[in-house]
């Protein structure tokens, strides 16, 4: 049973010395009951929230996320156009913690966030760069994961064999997914610092620009394009585009011509992992759903020839898809042009 938040403000106080908590509400943030949490306003007027795991799992990701928001230093946190949440203090539950946390104002995003404003869209791409421009010193200096562009292909190629060792991706897609993770161009980036679990429901936002970014347990040095992944499934192109732009524009460092190519591969790839989880679990369920995911993603992928995951160089084409590429592209008649060029000069002269 859920922690009422009388509980949970009690506990806070127990976290944070001297604190004088003056009321409190249950807060909803997104995480699929993973956590109780409540929104404290205490004496002055400050507010702060409290959160208490309510399995191993968010257990183990509130202690990750404990260690990355302590490597984000002042200095670092400076470099940030948003806040990042600051630990305040812990008290033992259970068998478990409840900690506390101040307050960052503004809406859990969805991926509906942005169509709203370019503006906006444009905010998420900016604040992503302020991320992966910050020092790897930041990462390497609290102990935390670093990946090489060598290893973020390998992890990539090891979630595609699996997948294909359950039989159940479409041979179109191993064939694309193969030609990306074997393409040298591709995996030529410079590693930076990453959130490592991005999606729409990290960022909170205020009108037209992102005020926060949560759930940092996955913080490390790796592959830019693992945080611009869920941008693949962006209803509106333009809005994806529109968050790349802003995202090239404030990005510190050489720029990277391949980055939206891999990340439209993670995008797939965790599909993939998806169709693994349930074959693990032995969910049919979830293995028919994954299954229906890819059928699809591979008639998508067939009628986009021209945009393959490879780098720019892309595949050698068969001959019937040259045919088929030549009958929709609007191309001139040389005799008719030559017969107009023909027609007009006999006209100057008259």
């Amino acid at each position: 049973m859920a922690r009422s938040s009388l509980t949970l403000a009690a506990l806070a106080t127990a976290a944070v010395a001297g604190l004088d908590v003056v009321s409190t509400t249950p807060l909803s943030t997104g995480q699929s009951g993973r956590f109780d949490s409540a929104l404290l306003t205490v004496r002055g007027g400050d507010q702060l929230v409290i959160r208490v795991p309510v399995s191993q799992e968010a257990e183990t990701e509130q202690s990750g996320d404990l260690v990355a928001l302590r490597a984000l230093t002042a200095g670092s946190r400076g470099r940030l156009p948003f806040q990042a949440p600051d630990f305040r203090g812990q008290a033992p539950i259970g068998e478990t913690r409840g900690m506390v946390y101040d307050y960052i104002p503004g809406f859990q995003a969805n991926l509906e966030s942005l169509d709203a404003s370019v503006e906006l869209a444009e905010s998420f791409g900016r604040a992503i760069a302020a991320v992966h421009s910050l020092p790897t010193s930041v990462v390497t200096d609290a102990g935390l994961p670093v990946f090489s562009a060598t290893e973020s292909a390998r992890a990539a190629r090891t979630a595609k064999d699996r997948a294909a060792a359950t039989g159940r991706v479409p041979t179109e897609l191993l064939t694309r997914w193969s030609v990306a993770l074997e393409d040298s161009a591709l995996w030529q980036f410079q590693p930076t610092v990453i959130h490592g679990s991005l999606g729409p429901e990290s960022f909170l936002v205020a009108g037209d620009r992102v005020t926060g970014i949560l759930d940092w347990s996955n913080f490390k040095v790796g592959d830019p394009a693992s945080d611009l992944y869920w941008l693949s499934s962006v209803s509106r192109e333009e809005s994806a585009t529109r968050v790349f732009s802003g995202y090239n524009v404030a990005r510190s460092g050489p720029v990277d011509r391949q980055l939206r190519k891999r990340a439209r591969l993670y995008a797939e790839l965790e599909i993939a992992k998806w169709l693994v989880h349930g074959s693990e679990r032995r969910d049919a369920s979830i293995v028919d759903d994954a299954v229906g995911m890819l059928t699809a993603l591979a008639s998508t992928a067939q009628a986009d020839i021209v945009n393959p995951l490879s780098s720019d160089t892309g595949r050698v084409l068969a001959v019937d898809e040259v045919e088929q590429m030549l009958t929709q592209t609007p191309r001139s008649d040389p005799i008719a042009a030559r017969d107009h060029a023909n027609a007009s000069r006999i006209s100057d002269d008259d």
